[in-house]
């Protein structure tokens, strides 16, 4: 086993790939199944391999074929249908009939089970926009939620699920590269302190919601405002004299940071503050 384990750390030869994959102990095989360097039809095999842990790694594996990947998106293990989901060679095709599974996992700390095939799907960048759109509207909350992080969601579709009672819905379109200001905008007065804190984080929230969240009545949303690296110098020297030692570090540590507003931080009280504003200052 020391042996095997050992030519697994060297450059493969095709032959050595080709002997590994039908080794006894599905782990040497999983390993194979798992590398970058095993070939494409060797990959094809291992598709076929019955343990279910070297199908997934398998379906993980960026230079599995589009057959493979296809026989996998039908495979009788929900885990392995799920890394296909995650294979950015998975075609348009293979990920709208994913789009459909009902596999289930139970979430223990959540105490409910998870459409874990259908959340994965949801987040894919090569998902067409037609099904991303029904995922978003779908009747379980966390595809709704996962759905809401792909940057390929429309805004017509963010805009229908702006206001979902799931508070991770609206958090990941706060957090979305791709949403719109004015969605941004409604979302910096969400009820929701995390939800407005991550709006107030994102670089595309319009300069007047970043303004009024500077005025944020929580401490947490304010510390992550201060990490915003679009927000003006004036509203960073503002934060600056927070009583949070929290808010007033991530102001030393923004880059658009005054040299003033950081000379002063320099000198403050808190230990932290003053590190992270003479950590800048050099």
């Amino acid at each position: 086993m020391g042996e095997i384990a050992g030519r697994l750390g060297e450059k493969k030869r095709p032959d050595d790939a080709e002997e590994l994959s039908r080794a006894w102990d599905w782990h040497v095989r999983r390993k194979v199944a798992w590398s970058a360097d095993t070939p494409e039809n060797i990959l094809d095999a291992l598709a076929r391999d019955k343990v279910q842990w070297v199908r997934e790694a398998v379906a993980g594996n960026a230079r599995a074929s589009p057959q493979a990947l296809a026989r996998l998106a039908e495979d009788s293990s929900g885990y392995v249908r799920a890394a296909v989901a995650l294979n950015s060679r998975a075609t348009s095709e293979i990920l709208e009939m994913l789009a459909g599974d009902e596999m289930v996992d139970y979430d223990c700390t959540l105490q409910k089970n998870r459409y874990l095939v259908k959340e994965v799907t949801a987040k894919s960048k090569q998902l067409n926009s037609g099904t991303l759109a029904l995922l978003a509207r779908d009747s379980d909350e966390h595809v709704r939620a996962a759905a809401a992080t792909n940057p390929l969601l429309s805004a017509e579709s963010m805009g229908k699920i702006v206001k979902d009672v799931f508070w991770e819905v609206r958090n990941n379109i706060a957090k979305n590269p791709s949403t719109p200001e004015d969605l941004l905008i409604y979302l910096s007065a969400d009820r929701i302190m995390d939800v407005r804190a991550t709006a107030a984080q994102n670089p595309r929230t319009p300069a007047r919601a970043l303004a009024a969240l500077a005025a944020d009545r929580s401490w947490e949303v304010r510390e992550a405002l201060a990490r915003n690296e679009n927000l003006a110098g004036k509203i960073l020297d503002e934060l600056s004299g927070h009583w949070s030692w929290m808010v007033r570090v991530a102001v030393a540590e923004n880059p658009n940071v005054p040299a003033e507003t950081l000379k002063k931080l320099a000198g403050d009280p808190d230990q932290s503050v003053q590190k992270a504003a003479r950590g800048r200052m050099g």
